[in-house]
């Protein structure tokens, strides 16, 4: 009887963790995504030279990070962990290896549906933009609308187009 109990629960925790590990693996926004400037919108401009952000599914989120060259062709870095509850979650953007201080602070995202996101960036705790992201059904194209005001108070239309790599 203790032995099949045994079996029974290791078989439990067995599936449990095939289930846990599928449903992070199956998170569309996984992956890495290289901007497409080409194909991409920036009010205000200028756009950046290139922008290669890796999205890694995490325990009811996602972990990000980015590396790219500003339009000045300052090199910036981002890195940051954040779950899908709307909550914020502190992040350190980066320009030439110095905190950037024009950039968010804090950020926070909500999944939609498997193919859409939310994300909100704060500064000092005030709002600045929500962007919203939509994969492609084939997965292989990642559009992002973003709406608001960047840290100098000028308001932020972009449309920004990724290619999963």
């Amino acid at each position: 009887m203790r032995t099949r109990l045994v079996v029974v629960c290791f078989g439990l925790f067995a599936m449990l963790t095939v289930f846990t590990i599928t449903a992070m693996a199956a998170d569309m926004l996984a992956g890495t995504w290289k901007l497409n400037v080409a194909k991409s919108k920036y009010s205000p401009g200028p756009a950046p030279q290139s922008n290669t952000v890796k999205f890694e599914a995490v325990d009811g989120g996602i972990k990000l990070t980015a590396n790219g060259v500003d339009s000045q062709g300052r090199k910036t870095h981002n890195e940051y962990t954040a779950k899908y509850d709307g909550k914020e979650s502190p992040t350190k953007p980066m320009l030439d290896g110095k905190p950037n201080p024009n950039g968010a602070d804090a950020v926070s995202y909500k999944k939609i549906d498997d193919y859409t996101y939310e994300v909100t960036t704060k500064l000092k705790g005030k709002p600045l933009t929500v962007a919203r992201h939509v994969i492609s059904k084939d997965g292989k194209t990642r559009t992002v609308t973003t709406t608001g005001t960047n840290a100098q108070g000028q308001k932020v239309n972009d449309v920004t187009v990724f290619e999963k790599q």
